[in-house]
């Protein structure tokens, strides 16, 4: 009886422990997200006179004014979404089209075809031979360049087929003798059942577009052709860039009395908000299309 209420004592000690750690570490992670949000709404003469802002004493809109008002910005958004919309339809379609050729057993080379995807695993062509390549196609600066070197990969290519191959093969035999072409198969058997796999793969390619960078900073060297997270970096870095660099910019902040912080934040929520709110609608599709390929009936 003793070593029972030791035990339970125990048990209730780390349990109590373990809730308390977790409720810090969620607080550590939810406290810089919440003060971006507040930051981003406060009005900027209370900015200036107050040192921690955990709520506003006045709410206001003026950064968001500001940034949609702005055409830089407005143009990397537009840049953002653009890519998000067309890149993600373009890669669907090339991986897709890429993964079911290789799932159908009928196709002449599909080993061959399987060993140079899988080539890609273990050889990658380096930052010189991509920008290269770009270049020769003339594509700097240019938003295709953001798009055309990311519209597959191997893993998503070799993830969907596997998806591919456990469909029923006697669902296609019976499409074939009802007549269908390999596009009406595709079309009207392959995609309605893949829809979970589809719609996980489009976020998975929807937030890399979005989130698009790195290819960025390198392929695109003029303002109003950046992305939304090159501008938010360069943002970040100096707080010039939205008014186009030099004294103009910094009378136009002062004209305006807009903190650079503030605006920051609200560039900050702004990029963040559209995947966060698209994952919610997309979740029950997610969750199934995230098993995607492990199991085979």
């Amino acid at each position: 009886m003793i070593m029972e209420l030791n035990t339970t004592w125990k048990d209730r000690l780390f349990s109590f422990s373990n809730n308390g750690i977790l409720i810090l570490f969620s607080l550590a992670m939810i406290f810089p997200i919440y003060y971006t949000i507040v930051l981003s709404f406060t009005d900027p003469t209370e900015y200036y006179t107050r040192d921690l802002i955990l709520w506003p004493k006045q709410w206001s809109l003026d950064a968001y004014k500001y940034l949609l008002d702005n055409g830089l910005f407005m143009n990397s958004l537009m840049v953002s979404i653009f890519l998000s919309t067309v890149g993600t339809a373009l890669s669907l379609i090339v991986t897709g089209g890429l993964a079911y050729a290789i799932s159908c057993r009928r196709l002449r080379f599909r080993k061959t075809m399987m060993f140079m995807i899988l080539l890609t695993f273990l050889f990658t062509p380096g930052l010189v031979p991509l920008y290269m390549v770009v270049r020769n196609l003339g594509l700097i600066d240019s938003v295709w360049s953001l798009i055309l070197p990311s519209l597959t990969s191997g893993w998503y290519v070799l993830l969907m087929k596997g998806f591919f191959d456990s469909i029923p093969d006697s669902l296609d035999e019976a499409a074939r003798i009802d007549g269908c072409t390999e596009i009406s198969v595709f079309w009207r058997i392959i995609i309605p059942l893949s829809m979970p796999a589809i719609v996980a793969f489009g976020l998975f390619f929807a937030v890399g577009y979005w989130n698009t960078y790195f290819n960025g900073i390198m392929f695109i060297n003029e303002q109003s052709k950046w992305p939304l997270q090159v501008l938010l970096q360069n943002m970040l870095v100096d707080p010039t860039t939205m008014g186009g660099g030099g004294e103009n910019s910094v009378s136009l902040q002062m004209n305006r009395q807009m903190p650079t912080e503030t605006l920051k934040m609200a560039a900050v929520v702004i990029a963040t908000i559209p995947i966060m709110l698209v994952y919610p609608f997309l979740q029950k599709h997610f969750a199934k299309g995230a098993m995607v390929g492990s199991v085979k009936e």
